[in-house]
């Protein structure tokens, strides 16, 4: 196992001592390691971490459970329901339709119906996810739907507490994706 992770983490360019990946021994899965997008940058689109989300109530950072973009994801510590969210504001670069995608990370303690808010150029659409599942797109994204945005700071999308009793709430990314006519 230690010797696939370490392959895969050559193979992606990344190396096993590489500062911004955690160690296996700080990790539940340490194979999942080779899917931590280290730097949003080399991902498509615009990508906003949780480190640029604008967060109400208190959120704890965890490498734990892999994968996830940046250095680490945040959960809301199963705490203060419906009290806590994290908005994410794109600077987009043209008014277009654009693909919105979520990043998480899954296991059997997170939770499902998750309320996610897109304020888009049209109003407003919530959408609900179940963290609990794997994300399909490289394991790491969930695609949440196309939504026209104008161009600028305009759109935003807001991951929620509310409804979601009992398991964690994750947030990792959002990535915008423009979607060719």
């Amino acid at each position: 196992m230690k010797l696939k992770v370490l392959w895969c983490t050559l193979a992606l360019g990344l190396h096993a001592d590489d500062p911004r990946l955690p160690r296996p021994d700080q990790v539940d899965k340490p194979e999942n390691i080779q899917l931590i997008v280290p730097d949003k940058t080399t991902l498509s689109g615009i990508v906003l971490d949780n480190t640029d989300a604008k967060l109400v109530g208190e959120w704890k950072h965890s490498v734990h459970t892999p994968p996830f973009v940046g250095e680490s994801y945040i959960h809301d510590m199963k705490e203060k329901k419906g009290r806590k969210s994290a908005t994410f504001t794109p600077d987009l670069p043209r008014t277009a339709m654009y693909e919105v995608r979520v990043s998480h990370n899954s296991n059997i303690r997170r939770a499902n119906g998750v309320p996610i808010t897109v304020r888009h150029a049209k109003g407003k659409t919530v959408v609900r996810i179940n963290e609990g599942e794997p994300a399909p797109i490289g394991g790491l994204f969930r695609s949440i739907g196309m939504f026209h945005f104008n161009q600028g700071r305009e759109g935003s999308v807001t991951i929620s507490t509310k409804g979601t009793d009992g398991k964690y709430v994750i947030v990792d990314a959002v990535q915008f994706l423009r979607v060719m006519p």
